[in-house]
């Protein structure tokens, strides 16, 4: 079904359904339930109330989206949900979040879960978001806190917090404090079922020994499995090749996805058929799973079930080329309402400051932001705009040009382009347009090109766009990046290092064919730089 329906369908399904249909709906895809006979019990008298936590440290990935489509679910089945911002729970493992940076990566939380919610429909409104810190300082928290550690051995904390507390040699008494915090929470949000991952599980079967010792109930516990990484490990947001940010870029999104673990018909342990299984599936209900491919391949198959594609999987039916292909198209349909919640200066400057990069100095190195750091920036590109003066097709290459180009300094340079066939040669002519000015020079079949011109480029249908400059433009004007003005070029991109390479897969037109790196506006002193008519599409 259309994500943009279900929001209006919701409320009327879980009217409709019997407490047996609910139960079967909270269950789908569940891992484990500790508690089940008590939660057939509730839906019988009335709907259950069950809370979500997460503990605000490194961004969320792609993989919250596997806790999002349940409680999708939840609500689907009528449900009182509530989702707790943990800041310090944060804290308290291992400090995995400053104490100066909890309030900010909170804002950062609730702004980019709500975005998620709102992008696979999910209502806001019957919702109920709660951050720890406004309950967990209180009197009475405080001293169940105390009371729970006069019951709680080293052993029992240890065990309870080994899958989901940062382990050290030496750990801090933070940590230890860890599960008590999240048993007490069941109690104090007044919910019936915590929802959590199966990692959690040994922090669930604590609360249940301990609250009761206390006074309390205890609580039934939902549990989903753990979804692998893109390296087919646990997804985390420490592991920067494990998952996929809320934010990537389209172009990010599919460098990640080719480089992720999707072995020819092994269907464990692969993140890439996981995801399908506990986000796509259950969002996309009867509409199904599309895989495109060319005639020659096959043509298009349509899996209405993920049963039905792990099996197409398992025989090799399905490429996993082709399988990435389909859930790059199915994942960039849900980021990019997140994407354009982001690409306001206010939010943008949120994550700036929840997540502040840390510049490492070194001696006597040049280049990248004011005072120098280790820091992948794209001013260190030096891009200026150029007029080119001549063009020619190049004496033994038919698919290359040749060109002259003034781009602000004593002597032209030759620059040597792949887009005869592509664009017309008379258009370049006198043609303005922005040009990478420190990549190392090199020959191509025997003429050496100083510089790149940097074009839109689409491959299906192949298309090709120099970018423009702002009218009014001069050869060697500055193209800079919003945010990134100050940085000064390296003198010229050692090819080891990779610089263009690493930056380039960041550089797109927008929908509104404005040319930008990781949603930072490419312009000039006169405004922005843009293509003719390509949209969302990579810059090369």
């Amino acid at each position: 079904m259309d994500v943009k329906d279900l929001s209006n369908k919701m409320e009327s399904v879980s009217i409709s359904l019997s407490p047996e249909e609910k139960l079967n709906l909270i269950k789908r895809n569940l891992q484990e339930i500790i508690g089940e006979d008590k939660l057939k019990t509730i839906l019988k008298e009335r709907d259950v109330k069950v809370y979500w936590g997460t503990a605000t440290t490194g961004k969320p990935h792609v993989a919250y989206f596997v806790p999002m489509s349940k409680i999708a679910d939840f609500l689907r089945a009528g449900c009182e949900v509530t989702i707790l911002f943990a800041d310090l729970h944060a804290y308290l493992d291992n400090m995995k979040a400053p104490w100066d940076l909890l309030a900010l990566r909170v804002q950062y939380y609730e702004r980019a879960i709500k975005a998620m919610l709102k992008s696979i429909g999910v209502p806001l409104e019957k919702l109920k978001f709660v951050k720890g810190s406004d309950y967990q300082l209180s009197k009475e928290y405080t001293l169940d806190v105390y009371r729970l550690s006069s019951m709680v051995t080293e052993h029992d904390a240890k065990k309870a917090g080994a899958e989901v507390v940062k382990q050290v040699g030496n750990p801090l008494l933070s940590g230890l404090l860890y599960p008590g915090l999240q048993a007490l929470d069941e109690e104090y949000l007044k919910v019936d079922a915590q929802f959590g991952g199966v990692d959690q599980r040994k922090i669930f079967t604590f609360a249940e020994k301990y609250l009761p010792h206390l006074g309390y109930t205890k609580r039934i516990h939902l549990m989903n499995p753990m979804v692998p990484g893109l390296t087919g490990d646990k997804m985390s947001s420490s592991v920067e090749d494990s998952k996929i940010d809320l934010l990537d870029s389209p172009s990010a999104l599919k460098k990640k996805l080719k480089k992720a673990f999707c072995e020819p018909g092994n269907v464990k342990d692969n993140g890439v058929l996981s995801f399908c299984q506990h986000v796509l599936f259950p969002l996309r209900g009867k509409e199904g799973f599309l895989v495109k491919r060319v005639p020659e391949f096959g043509g298009d198959s349509m899996y209405a079930t993920y049963d039905e594609l792990e099996q197409a999987f398992a025989k090799e039916e399905v490429h996993p080329g082709d399988l990435k292909a389909s859930v790059e198209r199915y994942l960039n349909e849900l980021l990019e309402p997140i994407r354009k919640e982001f690409e306001s200066a206010e939010n943008k400057k949120l994550v700036a400051q929840a997540y502040p990069v840390e510049k490492k100095k070194k001696p006597g190195q040049q280049g990248g932001e004011a005072g120098g750091s280790d820091e992948l920036v794209p001013s260190l590109l030096d891009l200026r705009v150029g007029k080119i003066l001549d063009v020619k097709k190049h004496p033994d290459a038919e698919s290359l040009y040749v060109e002259t180009v003034d781009v602000g300094e004593g002597e032209p340079r030759t620059v040597v382009s792949g887009l005869a066939g592509l664009y017309p040669m008379e258009d370049l002519q006198n043609r303005m347009g922005v040009f990478l000015c420190n990549l190392k020079a090199v020959k191509m079949r025997g003429v050496v090109s100083q510089a790149m011109l940097m074009c839109a480029s689409v491959d299906d249908p192949r298309a090709v766009e120099p970018l423009d400059p702002p009218q009014g433009s001069t050869p060697g004007d500055r193209v800079m990046f919003e945010g990134h003005e100050q940085g000064k070029p390296e003198e010229e991109l050692k090819p080891k290092k990779k610089i263009w390479e690493k930056l380039q897969v960041d550089l797109r037109v927008n929908e509104k064919s404005i040319a930008e790196w990781q949603g930072n506006v490419m312009k000039t002193k006169l405004g922005n730089v843009t293509a003719s008519s390509l949209k969302c599409v990579p810059i090369k």
